[in-house]
């Protein structure tokens, strides 16, 4: 990848949109429920057969793949991402999320290593991608008995939601935390439902501001509340919003705490 690319490249993840909610100020609180959820799991690597290429594949898969990369992986130092030997993001820290870089359909060698030094690498392997929008997420742990590190492969909604509406993606990564209900705290009503770690859910809601909370699932949403933020969501609209870091940080190998990072996907920036 040319040096210019490269520029581009880092320059874009200055320029992020990821948002920490935790520095949200006021937001008035919505009863709105949301009308379409589903509920997926993450693609791991080691399971996919989708990557980056510089050239048209075997398969005949044509085009330009949009690719952004996401640090969530609470015990790993900052890190470099290489595409084909060649470093696109540089020094990449926790809850970092990247802008959309462009790669051509196909299959790319794609390697993560520890910032500043290409002989630790925590992952290498051959990936391939098909013309459309993807998020590549640095999950899981580096410690042998935590959730075994692995980037995951999500596969981006960049349409524009209705008119007053906004599309939410939950990605679940939090290596320590159960599966979780999402909801509103000004109703109790829950967003999302039962969402485990190494999953995702999706729903429409009306372009609001609320108070979100998250819980442990249980089968009424009314699980002890393990955070609280306020988050704005504007019409035609699609964000993802990562669950990431330990809910107990003082038992893991990372000492980052449970948060929600939030990145916007489609729409005005």
């Amino acid at each position: 990848m040319a040096d210019r690319t490269r520029r581009r490249v880092i320059a874009a993840l200055g320029g992020t949109v990821a948002v920490g909610l935790a520095g949200c100020s006021q937001g008035g609180d919505s009863g709105e429920t949301p009308t379409e959820a589903d509920t997926d799991t993450m693609t791991e690597d080691n399971e996919m057969t989708e990557g980056m290429d510089e050239e048209t594949t075997d398969s005949g898969m044509d085009g330009t793949a949009m690719v952004r990369v996401a640090h969530l992986s609470p015990d790993a130092p900052n890190v470099d991402v290489y595409v084909d030997g060649s470093a696109v993001l540089e020094d990449v820290a926790f809850t970092d999320v990247s802008g959309y870089l462009e790669l051509s359909a196909g299959t790319h060698t794609v390697e993560i290593t520890a910032a500043g030094d290409m002989s630790t690498s925590v992952f290498e392997q051959d990936l391939e991608l098909a013309a459309t929008d993807y998020t590549i997420a640095a999950a899981g742990e580096l410690a042998e008995d935590g959730e075994a590190f692995s980037p995951l492969v999500l596969e981006d909604d960049t349409s524009a939601p209705g008119s007053g509406e906004s599309r939410v993606r939950l990605v679940h990564a939090s290596p320590d935390a159960p599966a979780v209900d999402v909801t509103v705290s000004a109703t109790g009503s829950a967003i999302f439902d039962d969402v485990a770690f190494g999953e995702t859910a999706t729903a429409t809601v009306a372009a609001n501001d609320y108070t979100v909370q998250v819980r442990p699932e249980t089968d009424t949403n009314d699980g002890d509340v393990v955070l609280e933020r306020d988050i704005s969501v504007n019409g035609e609209t699609g964000y993802t919003v990562f669950a990431a870091g330990y809910l107990s940080p003082d038992d893991e190998p990372g000492d980052e705490a449970f948060q929600l990072v939030l990145a916007q996907d489609t729409g005005s920036m």
